[in-house]
């Protein structure tokens, strides 16, 4: 996607909160997908299967299919399915197909569809939901904060209305000093105070907060509360185990499709999270009780 040109740095004033609002949503869309993507390690792949494709695939349609093509070796690319169901109702006919015009008909005899969770949907919804709430949450903080700056509403004659703008111009782009004519009627210039309240600190914890949920749908450990106090051990494991149980919900399929992968082309492909395991020691203040992260039994 494209999203910038030659003269990107200077939008026009008419579309520039248009403008905005799109590279928030869109910056918002990459960070979390990167997640996605990044989420999961897969051990001892044939140096013809691409890891980023296989994810990337996952996170965008749901599914993608491995086989062997008899000249290229071990692939897995998006595909289309269809046909007859078997008796877990899983399609037998699958056609691979790639953007470079490649293609092949398959079938669930020489195939493994890896599917990026038991229910076989795509993360890119929930995705796109998480990235417009905070989108959402972002650009009322833009807006906010600008209204703090700007708590005033111009009121003046018709003739006057394009010199404010051009003063409203040099007061908006932070100018140390405002000029004006000496033409100027101050006193046909009214301003009324819209007395915008500030509420951007509780937009942030909101945001926070939605951060950490969408943390938490990708099996990354996080907080997910606003507690400043240190959290003790029931606190800790109380948040970890929704994020273990996220992470079973998209791991569980890839190894199921690893094995079936392993059985069918004799490989020894493995799958896992990410994330180091590694034992986290908290301790309070007070030294009275140590909080640990159990490594997970796998």
């Amino acid at each position: 996607m494209k999203l910038f040109s030659g003269n990107y740095c200077k939008p026009k004033r008419a579309w520039k909160a248009n403008w905005i609002n799109d590279l928030t949503f869109i910056d918002y869309l990459y960070r979390l997908q990167e997640l996605a993507i990044n989420m999961f390690e897969w051990k001892n792949l044939p140096p013809t299967v691409d890891e980023r494709f296989i994810e990337l695939t996952l996170c965008e349609y749901g599914f993608c299919c491995y086989f062997n093509d008899e000249l290229i070796g071990d692939l897995c690319l998006t595909c289309a399915i269809g046909g007859n169901l078997d008796v877990y109702r899983i399609p037998k006919y699958r056609r691979a197909y790639a953007v470079n015009g490649y293609n092949k008909e398959l079938s669930d005899k020489d195939s493994v569809i890896i599917y990026n969770n038991y229910l076989h949907t795509p993360s890119m919804n929930t995705i796109i939901l998480f990235a417009r709430r905070l989108y959402e949450i972002e650009r009322a903080i833009d807006v906010n904060v600008k209204a703090q700056k700007t708590p005033v509403l111009l009121v003046c004659q018709e003739s006057e209305l394009l010199t404010i703008k051009n003063l409203y111009k040099q007061f908006d782009g932070n100018e140390p000093v405002i000029y004006g004519g000496t033409n100027l009627d101050l006193n046909a210039i009214k301003s009324i105070t819209t007395e915008a309240p500030y509420v951007s600190d509780k937009l942030e914890v909101l945001k926070r907060q939605i951060w950490n949920e969408a943390l938490t749908f990708f099996g990354i450990q996080n907080a997910n509360t606003e507690k400043k106090e240190r959290l003790v051990t029931d606190e800790i494991t109380s948040n970890l185990g929704g994020v273990e149980a996220q992470r079973y919900i998209m791991l569980n399929s890839r190894r199921q499709a690893a094995d079936k992968i392993n059985t069918m082309f004799g490989t020894n492909i493995q799958v896992d999270f990410r994330q180091d395991f590694s034992l986290l020691n908290l301790k309070n203040e007070n030294n009275e009780e140590t909080v640990e992260e159990v490594t997970p039994n796998e």
